[in-house]
């Protein structure tokens, strides 16, 4: 045999090689119906940071759930979409495989938009959060209630004291007390309105979803009976809409930190079925 020949040999060999691994790759970049869903990437609302998911991150990892919470700027739906993004990025580079997106009050919104029309996302959580369809918003949603949620008599605009759409907002300390976190102790609420996330304006609440994640993948609906910002009746509604399977807990709006066992238990079920 020629050194020619052998070296066409060899490349033809390589190549071979090179087109089976690109292939094998690229199968398992995709995740599989049949694969378990070991990845959860958990997103807060428009007042707060990943830290309101402190108390639920133990519970599942200790279940053996790959957990990571998105830190989002809260500047614009598409800033924070981006954000959760990345924490898929991250958490499907140490882990490959499905993920399942658990949204939080207005972190509902994100979920259902770009994130969790990624294809890596494979089920979606919603627990006490926005739903919005195509063409509508948080603030949309609100505004189908017979009067606005108690937590409005608190929010703060910050300078320019004139309500402008871009004006940072957040609670006040008496209404994360009050209408925010009221189940909750003392230390608890103290500790939420020191660590509670400032979000950009109405705008931010305002902006309508495009293509909503909930009419292609499955979801689920925890909805908090006490809830003083958007209120048991909208979660009730939204998650008849999305076709979510649902839970009611007796919670305040933070029901992952008055009940973070039964939210946990609910997430792991949701994970559980979509293995399946």
């Amino acid at each position: 045999m020629t050194i020619s020949k052998i070296l066409r040999g060899a490349s033809a060999a390589i190549a071979g090689f090179s087109f089976a691994t690109a292939l094998a790759i690229g199968a398992a970049a995709q995740p599989s119906a049949t694969q378990a869903v070991k990845n959860v990437v958990l997103v807060h609302g428009a007042w707060a940071n990943g830290s309101s998911w402190s108390k639920v991150i133990p519970l599942l990892e200790a279940r053996g759930f790959h957990v990571v919470a998105a830190q989002m700027p809260l500047t614009s739906l598409q800033d924070d979409d981006a954000a959760v993004e990345r924490a898929i990025d991250r958490i499907t580079q140490v882990n490959p495989g499905p993920v399942l997106l658990v949204g939080h009050s207005y972190g509902g919104v994100v979920i259902g938009d770009v994130p969790g029309n990624d294809p890596r996302v494979v089920g979606l959580v919603y627990v006490a959060a926005f739903a919005p369809d195509t063409g509508q918003s948080a603030l949309s949603l609100l505004g189908t209630l017979s009067s606005p949620p108690p937590i409005n008599s608190y929010l703060v605009f910050g300078p320019p004291m004139t309500f402008d759409p871009q004006t940072p907002t957040w609670i006040s300390d008496e209404g994360i007390a009050r209408a925010f976190a009221q189940d909750l102790s003392s230390f608890e609420q103290r500790e939420l309105a020191a660590v509670q996330g400032i979000f950009s304006g109405v705008d931010l609440f305002a902006t309508p979803t495009v293509t909503p994640a909930w009419k292609s993948k499955p979801s689920w609906f925890v909805i908090s009976a006490h809830d003083d910002v958007i209120t048991a009746g909208l979660e009730q509604r939204e998650a008849q809409v999305i076709g979510a399977k649902t839970i009611e807990l007796p919670t305040c709006h933070v029901a992952m930190l008055q009940e973070p066992g039964r939210i946990a238990e609910f997430i792991s079920r949701a994970a559980e079925s979509l293995s399946h």
